[in-house]
């Protein structure tokens, strides 16, 4: 399965990402199958802190590719995919997350002597 999560770059305190379509099973930094945009979240401008390449992004995400939350978060500014079902999954996914919670047994701490 293929993803389109961020790579860090940059050196200390200086973090830049670029945005990349990387199999699944691969580590964060790791070999990429393409660059599709690059996000400097130390960048002043805002005109210049995030670039995409819109046409290969839609292309990924029509073939199966699935971004991560961060990644879908920056996709929605960018108007590339639809904010409602962005929100929609999201509160599913924090149902879930509740629900969960909810069901699991309180872990009880071992007694002292």
């Amino acid at each position: 399965m293929v993803r389109i999560r961020m790579q860090r770059f940059g050196r200390h305190s200086r973090p830049f990402y670029r945005i990349a379509a990387i199999e699944k099973r691969v580590r964060r930094d790791g070999p990429g199958l393409e660059n599709l945009g690059f996000y400097d979240p130390m960048e002043k401008d805002p005109a210049k802190a995030l670039r995409l390449n819109h046409d290969r992004i839609k292309h990924w995400l029509s073939t199966g590719a699935q971004p991560t939350d961060t990644v879908r978060d920056i996709f929605v500014k960018a108007g590339l995919m639809d904010k409602d079902a962005w929100e929609k999954d999201r509160a599913h996914d924090r149902a879930r997350v509740a629900k969960k919670l909810a069901e699991a047994p309180a872990k009880e701490e071992p007694k002292k002597a």
